[in-house]
């Protein structure tokens, strides 16, 4: 593996144990086994390979997220429930990828083409969620499902993975979002237009 490559991995390890905002190049550089010049050299600053591993964290997270909300269920006649069940899983078991996505969402504030590639990113995150739950495969999921039912399930992942994140002793348990999610439901009011 070249400098390249070997500063990557240890931006990225960096960015999982510290954080973006409290990682320097020195720690690059000691986690990476390479020296401060390389980063100027393969990526033009710290801040540029700071983004590539965001990028390339938030690849992962995708990566770990897909193959979580994929494997094979708990057994459990209620899909829903499985679905939330291996979405806390995840939570817990892949922490530093989750807390990472955080952190990036808030770095694309001051970071106009980390902004762009995350925007890209969430788009195609809800065209999948909708995919994922109405069965359809995702080349076939139209517009209007994907900002619906996409937007709303991202929306119900970051709010239960900010409880989770804060305060895991008293997030609530998939049961307790299922129940939720379907006393919401319940509170619908037909259209009177």
């Amino acid at each position: 593996m070249g400098h390249r490559e070997e500063l990557l991995k240890g931006a990225k390890k960096a960015l999982l144990e510290k954080g973006y905002a409290r990682t320097t190049a020195r720690d690059i550089v000691a986690l990476s086994g390479t020296n401060l010049a390389s980063i100027g050299y393969h990526y033009g600053s710290t801040d540029a390979l700071m983004t590539a591993a965001m990028l390339s964290a938030m690849e992962e997270w995708g990566d770990a997220l897909g193959r979580a909300l994929s494997e094979p269920g708990d057994g459990d006649a209620d899909p829903m429930l499985d679905f939330w069940r291996r979405v806390i899983r995840s939570i817990q078991t892949d922490r530093p990828l989750w807390l990472a996505s955080v952190e990036v969402a808030l770095q694309a504030e001051y970071n106009p083409a980390l902004r762009e590639q995350l925007a890209a990113g969430v788009r195609a995150g809800r065209s999948g969620m909708a995919a994922m739950l109405s069965g359809v495969p995702e080349d076939q999921v139209d517009d209007a499902t994907a900002r619906s039912l996409g937007s709303v399930q991202m929306a119900l992942m970051s709010g239960v993975l900010t409880q989770w994140l804060t305060d895991p002793a008293h997030a609530p348990s998939a049961e307790d979002i299922v129940a939720g999610i379907r006393a919401l439901s319940g509170l619908t009011r037909p259209s009177t237009a």
